[in-house]
């Protein structure tokens, strides 16, 4: 069944998710973390790509974190999303953060990116690996993106340490986190690479570092059993893009995704599906982390994920559903 909001309700919660495809085309919310996250600059070039290609007129509408914002998605308030595949799991599944509350009505859209998580510490900071974070002040907490702890966790593993062997800088999601490293009240923060955040903090503090990760059965095996199972290590290498990378490197990656409202009509899916595989450029022009989106990879198996019948229209034209992995 459509949900049909008035004209009230949506000035008064700032509601994107509406009934019929031409009020769609007047607004489609997308739901997004905090100007300079990842989330929100991804965000930001999708809704431009709607608009700009797909014939939708896309708003992004920030929160704290995707913690928040998916049950607004799974109620209908907001039409799209942006979240990771661990945490869409734990939504669609009720576990973890989302335990005892299981969202039926999130959608899978399409894979946006690898998103690549690491370490950040100054440029010149003695602190060389994961192991030199023993005892040093780091960003913790994440109250507002439930998420993330256990990224902690299976990074610092990585190198035989756990949250208490650090001393934790409470803050409540990755912008704060980034803050509190550029104002001196934390030694390394966490935050994704390519984040608008991160660039920020390399020219506040005249320079950043991304702690490896190396790249060994054991780690993999210690990130997946911590955190998430398909989880890998992606090699980095210095670009203008990878801020906080000087030497090739490995980091804990895994995918982000687009998401939508189970409800939302099959034709809005189908345009921004369509507009996402025909227009990798013009993504990557608004945000350059969407260099790394890869049309043949838009839809992987995710079960018990469901994929929304708009973009499954959309990959049967293209031959590419079933997917193969």
């Amino acid at each position: 069944m459509t949900r049909i909001v008035t004209s009230a309700f949506v000035a008064a919660l700032g509601v994107a998710f509406l009934a019929s495809p031409a009020a769609q085309a007047q607004d489609v919310g997308i739901a997004s973390s905090n100007p300079g996250s990842l989330y929100h600059s991804s965000a930001s070039a999708v809704a431009k790509l709607a608009n700009d290609k797909a014939g939708l007129g896309m708003t992004v509408h920030p929160f704290a974190s995707a913690t928040v914002y998916l049950p607004a998605v799974n109620a209908g308030e907001y039409a799209f999303g942006i979240t990771n595949v661990s945490e869409l799991r734990k939504a669609v599944t009720g576990s973890g953060h989302f335990k005892g509350r299981v969202h039926t009505k999130i959608r899978a859209v399409s894979i946006a990116y690898p998103l690549r998580v690491a370490w950040f510490v100054r440029k010149d900071s003695p602190i060389k690996s994961i192991a030199d974070l023993k005892g040093k002040r780091i960003t913790d907490g994440f109250n507002s993106q439930k998420t993330i702890p256990a990224m902690l966790d299976a990074q610092l593993a990585t190198a035989g340490l756990t949250r208490k062997d650090t001393r934790p800088v409470i803050i409540p999601n990755v912008v704060a986190g980034a803050n509190a490293f550029i104002s001196g009240k934390a030694d390394a923060f966490f935050f994704a690479l390519g984040a608008a955040k991160v660039r920020e903090a390399n020219a506040s503090v005249g320079g950043i570092r991304a702690l490896d990760i190396a790249n060994t059965a054991e780690n993999l095996s210690k990130i997946h059993s911590i955190f998430y199972e398909h989880a890998y290590l992606r090699p980095e290498k210095p670009h203008k893009r990878n801020i906080g990378v000087h030497a090739a490197l490995h980091v804990m990656t895994y995918d982000a995704a687009i998401v939508a409202n189970a409800d939302l009509s099959e034709d809005v899916v189908y345009r921004l599906a369509k507009a996402m595989h025909d227009n990798k450029k013009h993504m990557a022009s608004t945000f350059g982390v969407f260099n790394l989106f890869n049309p043949k990879r838009m839809a992987t198996k995710l079960d018990p994920i469901q994929w929304h019948p708009g973009t499954i229209k959309f990959l049967k034209e293209k031959g590419m559903w079933p997917p193969k992995s």
